[in-house]
């Protein structure tokens, strides 16, 4: 896939396997406007049409990686348009956009290069991994902008960190620094240059099996409804991937001692 661009995204292919999507509204600390949210909806359209993907990396230019949702539109609608009914069909899309990493067959690593505010810090919560800068902050001060949580916020933080935390970000807005998130395994590292953690991150789950990745990321979705769902799909998943022809380069590159070289088939 060759490198791509709106004004709002970048999409490039950093290496094999591998596709980053930069989201770049600086000026407004890449803030999810109108702009920004059908850009990145083209973007996760592309990468996952392109069979050719093992793993995206999501980052921000300049110094923020996401200010969350831009509201900007509530004072320029008329009246009618500012309703309860019309509100919930205008934020479900919205939300179900940016949360789009989720659902994506392929591990998904956020780079968070700066702060992280509100629904960014959900689109993080989105993604399977997580890397910080040490300019990285974390928060969701959703009640002190006189708003609900929205894009899942109540959910996706207490499965990241757990219930009592949760409860203190979202009643306090605080920010949490990345050490603090680190140990409280909100971000998987921290470092001077998150999107450099990110992308070797990407790059060594790009040489895994492409099969048994999908399905181990399937898996641990599953995993959420206990034990027996996952021996059910385990005993079902395992299977799958013993047909394949990665399965006999992966052992015969075991026993050579060399770098296997999976196809996906």
């Amino acid at each position: 896939m060759a490198a791509a661009s709106s004004d709002a995204v970048v999409l490039s292919d950093p290496g094999p396997g591998v596709r980053l999507v930069t989201l770049n509204l600086p000026g407004v600390r890449n803030a999810m406007t109108e702009e920004m949210t059908r850009a990145w909806d083209l973007a996760i359209d592309a990468v996952a049409a392109d069979r050719e993907t093992r793993v995206l990396v999501v980052t921000g230019a300049g110094s923020s990686f996401c200010s969350g949702a831009d509201l900007s539109w509530l004072d320029q609608g008329s009246a009618e348009d500012v309703t309860i009914d019309r509100l919930r069909e205008r934020m479900l899309p919205f939300y179900r956009s940016w949360l789009r990493p989720r659902a994506l067959p392929f591990p998904v690593i956020a780079a968070v290069n700066g702060p992280a505010v509100g629904a960014g810090v959900c689109l993080t919560l989105a993604c399977d991994l997580r890397y910080a800068s040490r300019t990285a902050r974390f928060s969701v001060p959703f009640i002190y902008r006189g708003t609900h949580g929205g894009m899942a916020s109540t959910w996706l933080l207490p499965e990241a960190i757990g219930v009592t935390r949760a409860r203190e970000m979202l009643y306090t807005g605080r920010e949490v620094a990345p050490d603090q998130a680190l140990d409280w395994g909100l971000v998987t590292g921290v470092g001077d240059d998150a999107l450099q953690q990110a992308l070797e991150s990407a790059a060594r789950i790009a040489e895994a099996a492409p099969i048994a990745l999908r399905l181990t990321k399937t898996g641990l979705e599953q995993s959420a409804a206990g034990l027996e769902a996952s021996l059910q799909w385990e005993a079902l998943a395992q299977p799958v991937t013993m047909t394949t022809s990665d399965l006999h380069e992966g052992i015969a590159a075991f026993r050579e001692n060399r770098a296997p070289q999976f196809r996906g088939r």
